[in-house]
């Protein structure tokens, strides 16, 4: 493998991410406890055996080179890295324009590491995939650019996904970038064939295509909107379907969640829970790798009044839960938890403070959150709207779903 650089994508900024995304970029936001965003990608990389790995940032990146340096440095091994490339304006004064105007600007890291393909991957999904298996298909396809994909229904991307058409050969015949009418697959219809952001190319097609786009004074420089359509037209592009995708110890169902709403954010941490959930964390064939601070592990005790009682959770380490009662819920690092307090479908990101006989239901608290002895919050939704200011994108907010949010350090109820 050692002919294939990895280029990650991990300098969005995480808009529909606010107030989470306040003060860190969209693939540095905590996930799952004891995880970040970014995580899942390069566990996907180191994994499959990939250890060339360049991660490109841009907005609010200090969170993230923090989380790299701690967490995965490589040490010892001659020629693999993972190092973080911040958005340098080497070509121009500006930010980068797009996702492939972000490869163009750093085309002399690739060159560098003389590879003969290049995997260019987003970093804010949520997935498992051996990415040794995608690059096989690739190669024995000879395809100048490979495409990983996966099938969702056809009501779910409208406006969202990159929708695409294959041949009896998986090649890429048809691709529009987020239509509002999406094209059902013709033998099942209802679904849709949607591209996960994922590209394998070679890299002098990647290099060819991205020069002669960086010329083109109407392209929006985006591999979604102007690479691909343009490339499957005149280059050997070939579709990987992620259910063909196939991992020891998994169910070897495709999971692949795209969390970039903070809807889709709580669901995908629902989705861990439960006896059989969506996305399984515990597999020691895949490890997830993560940097884990020095913590003992979370204590659970009774108090005089109440006992604890955990059903269905996932409690992070350095927690303290004391007498209470945490249904459907993912709990960060060093929370604590008073008596006869309650969460129910709750995600606490970490260092959060829930105060005795306080109840919250359906909610997201960044970290350093700080509620009140017996405050409520997700259970009256006239006394929950009246925390929101509409005009106050960092402030608490209510979801389209009903998930309220509440921002880093705010104290409630005092």
């Amino acid at each position: 493998m050692s002919g294939v650089l990895a280029m990650i994508l991990a300098g969005g900024e995480g808009k529909r991410l606010m107030p989470l995304t306040m003060s860190r970029s969209k693939p540095s936001v905590p996930f799952g406890g004891s995880y970040r965003v970014i995580d899942f990608v390069l566990n996907n990389f180191v994994n499959s055996g990939f250890l060339k790995i360049y991660v490109l940032t841009q907005y609010k990146s200090q969170s993230l080179y923090m989380h790299l340096k701690n967490g995965w440095a490589i040490n010892g091994i001659t020629g693999a890295f993972i190092d973080a490339i911040p958005a340098q304006m080497r070509i121009s004064r500006e930010w980068y324009q797009g996702t492939a105007d972000a490869i163009y600007q750093n085309l002399q890291f690739i060159d560098e590491q003389f590879p003969e393909h290049v995997a260019v991957f987003g970093s804010d999904h949520i997935y498992k995939m051996d990415i040794r298996q995608m690059v096989d298909f690739h190669k024995n396809l000879n395809a100048d650019l490979t495409v990983s994909a996966i099938k969702m229904p056809a009501n779910l991307c409208s406006r969202r996904f990159g929708v695409i058409e294959v041949d009896e050969n998986n090649r890429m015949i048809g691709f529009e970038e987020k239509p509002l009418y999406p094209k059902e697959l013709p033998n099942e219809p209802g679904f849709c064939l949607v591209s996960m952001g994922n590209y394998v190319f070679k890299k002098d097609c990647l290099k060819q295509a991205l020069i002669e786009d960086t010329h083109n004074y109407e392209s929006s420089h985006d591999f979604g909107h102007d690479i691909i359509p343009k490339l499957y037209k005149i280059a050997n592009v070939f579709v990987y379907n992620i259910n063909n995708n196939h991992i020891a110890g998994e169910n070897n169902q495709a999971y692949w969640k795209d969390v970039g709403s903070l809807d889709a954010y709580w669901r995908a941490h629902m989705d861990l829970l439960g006896k059989d959930p969506l996305f399984y964390l515990n597999n020691p064939t895949w490890p997830l790798h993560t940097f884990y601070p020095p913590l003992p592990p979370a204590n659970f005790t009774d108090t005089q009044d109440h006992k604890s009682e955990i059903s269905h959770s996932m409690i992070s380490a350095g927690c303290q839960i004391k007498g209470s009662t945490i249904n459907k819920s993912v709990i960060g690092f060093r929370c604590t938890t008073q008596s006869g307090s309650c969460l129910d479908g709750c995600v606490l990101i970490g260092d959060d403070k829930i105060g005795k006989g306080a109840k919250i239901k359906n909610a997201i608290l960044d970290r350093y959150v700080d509620i009140a002895p017996g405050f409520t919050l997700g259970y009256d939704i006239k006394k929950d709207s009246a925390l929101i200011n509409p005009h106050d994108l960092m402030g608490p907010t209510i979801t389209e779903k009903g998930i309220i949010v509440i921002p880093q350090g705010m104290r409630l109820g005092y």
